[in-house]
């Protein structure tokens, strides 16, 4: 029984290669055309790549359309290329007759991908929303997107979910789809399944909120430093007191200086007057602010200020805080932070 088992996989082992040599003897003198050093001013064309085209339904479109010379070319350097993995479905933008490796450089560059639709960092769902407008959905079609996503259990809003991306979609995908589409690249991404999957003393959907915390307070080199911030302040209690909370609510982004009467608005969202979290997430974090958050620096810090650009400091002192914010107070009025 061994020695059949044996003798058959030899057998695939071999049809497999004999199949692998034919191939390469194909496409190694597939006809292709030379590269072009400069493309501008060449004829375009736009072609449409479908979801779940294959780098062979790749190749005849590329061929089809002519942009290379042979199908063959294409596929060739597609199967050298693991980067070929990475070419998204909707349209994207050609040059003519250029070689099948112009064509794959051409075909991963999101400035020739038209209606290229990017997620930010710290993106709110209201830019979100805003970018689907753009894009070209209508009012209702958005809303009843977002009305039928399915999110992930304890969820109840797409906020923090939609996964920031570059996204390009086929011609005819609904809004629905295109929302789901981030809900899913979330859900898919290893940090994201970290959080959803976190059984610690924060539930995923406090997680994801201070993670958006996070991302819309602190410079990345700093995340892991904010989130232990964050989580000292929840430990003992304390306000947040957060300007990133309530600018979301006022929906203004920047180095804003926030004044007393914006710390008194009226909302669940204002951590000045509200003790713990927020409701939701206050945007969409990105996953190094999700890694921070997952795994926060080590430390007893309370407070932390950024007295110039570039310059943020954290301490457990309230009364260095205060010196520190005086700096802060001198160096904006000088206009550091315009």
């Amino acid at each position: 029984m061994k020695f059949r088992l044996l003798a058959l996989a030899m057998s695939v082992f071999v049809a497999l290669t004999i199949t692998l040599h034919a191939l390469n003897t194909r496409t190694s003198s597939a006809p292709d055309f030379a590269s072009v050093v400069s493309v501008k001013d060449l004829p375009e064309v736009i072609i449409e790549i479908p979801a779940g085209a294959s780098g062979s339904d790749v190749a005849v479109l590329l061929f089809e359309n002519g942009v290379v010379k042979s199908s063959a070319a294409y596929f060739r350097v597609a199967v050298g290329d693991k980067r070929s993995e990475r070419v998204s479905p909707g349209a994207h933008r050609l040059t003519v007759e250029i070689s099948a490796k112009q064509a794959l450089e051409q075909l991963l560059d999101p400035s020739r991908i038209p209606g290229l639709l990017r997620v930010f960092e710290g993106a709110w769902k209201s830019e979100v929303i805003e970018m689907l407008r753009v894009y070209g959905f209508s009012e209702v079609e958005i809303v009843e997107a977002f009305k039928l996503v399915r999110l992930p259990n304890g969820f109840s809003d797409a906020e923090g979910l939609l996964f920031p991306a570059q996204y390009s979609f086929a011609k005819g995908t609904s809004a629905q789809q295109v929302v789901q589409e981030m809900v899913k690249r979330f859900s898919s991404e290893a940090t994201g399944q970290e959080i959803l999957n976190a059984t610690g003393k924060y539930s995923p959907l406090e997680l994801l909120t201070i993670a958006s915390i996070v991302q819309a307070e602190g410079d990345t080199k700093d995340f892991s430093k904010v989130a232990r911030v964050v989580l000292n302040r929840l430990k003992i209690s304390m306000p947040l007191q957060m300007d990133s909370t309530v600018h979301y609510v006022k929906k203004v982004r920047g180095q804003i200086f926030l004044s007393t009467s914006s710390t008194l608005i009226k909302s669940a969202y204002n951590t000045y007057k509200n003790y713990g979290l927020p409701p939701t997430p206050i945007g969409n974090p990105g996953v190094a602010a999700m890694r921070a958050t997952l795994n926060p620096s080590v430390g007893d810090w309370l407070f932390f200020i950024t007295v110039a650009p570039g310059d943020t400091r954290f301490t457990a002192s309230n009364s260095e805080f205060l010196d520190w914010k005086r700096l802060y107070e001198k160096n904006r009025r000088a206009g550091a932070f315009n």
